[in-house]
């Protein structure tokens, strides 16, 4: 199996716009000829299946409870990608400690497809599955709105995620931006209080717009990349997908999904 660059998306809290993000990613990168693999880690609270429409009869609370095999649950999204259907409104499910993601290891080293990405949608906040999933990807990519509760909290996540998990480098993507100027200078005050307080690296990894086509996409259980193609933000997410097919993958002694499946039992 070929090396498989893992990206984790979080957010420090809910409604910013992450699992947008990581659908829309997921979908630009396919069509970019990428072998793509969406895993939705929000455990509990699980709507990556219903953002895109997908009817799935298994998630992966049947995976975790022997019911079936983590390659009997994938979905075909549409533009291509594969997807990791978890459940919604399982509190024993948003309330795993890291040491019951062994099913979640277990699981994942089964899956014998070559993939080019994997792209991490986690959980909003600050839980234990946020750091465990975080600490075992490549890269994690944090997003946030211009709202001052999204920032502290993002603020609040980088610094858990530091101290808990030794992450030291954060790709930051700032959504619903009105332009790139106003996008660069909210980040500018994100990286300056984290230089001050915090021993971590951030890098902005670009903005997407205000753009009343997301709303209208998510209205009709699509993704804007692919319903409104020409929009504004589609065309963001494009970019920020060519940017992370350049992020390099960190060389390990393990190729593919080995990396992460022996990061998440360490």
């Amino acid at each position: 199996m070929s090396r498989v660059k893992v990206i984790a998306v979080a957010s420090g809290k809910g409604g910013v716009g992450k699992t947008n993000v990581s659908v829309n990613l997921a979908y630009q990168l396919s069509r970019a000829g990428r072998k793509v693999l969406l895993l939705d880690a929000d455990l509990g609270l699980a709507n990556v299946d219903i953002l895109l429409n997908l009817k799935p009869k298994r998630n992966l609370s049947d995976v975790l409870e022997g019911h079936c095999s983590l390659k009997d649950i994938l979905v075909t999204a549409p533009g291509g990608f594969t997807v990791i259907p978890a459940a919604s409104g399982k509190k024993g499910m948003a309330e795993m400690a890291k040491s019951q993601h062994a099913g979640i290891v277990m699981a994942m080293s089964e899956l014998d497809q070559d993939f080019d990405v994997m792209i991490v949608d986690t959980a909003a906040g600050i839980s234990d599955s946020v750091v465990t999933f975080s600490q075992a990807s490549h890269h994690v990519t944090v997003v946030c709105s211009d709202e001052p509760t999204s920032m502290a909290d993002a603020y609040a996540l980088i610094k858990v995620l530091s101290r808990d998990a030794g992450i030291e480098r954060f790709k930051v993507l700032r959504n619903r931006l009105p332009n790139d100027l106003e996008a660069r200078a909210g980040f500018k005050r994100l990286e300056e209080t984290a230089n001050r307080f915090l021993n971590v690296q951030l890098e902005y990894a670009g903005y997407i717009p205000d753009d009343p086509f997301v709303a209208k996409a998510v209205s009709r259980q699509r993704c804007v990349s692919e319903a409104f193609p020409s929009s504004p933000s589609a065309k963001a997410f494009k970019t920020f997908a060519d940017k992370t097919d350049s992020w390099d993958t960190p060389v390990t002694p393990h190729g593919g999904l080995e990396f992460f499946v022996d990061r998440m039992s360490s």
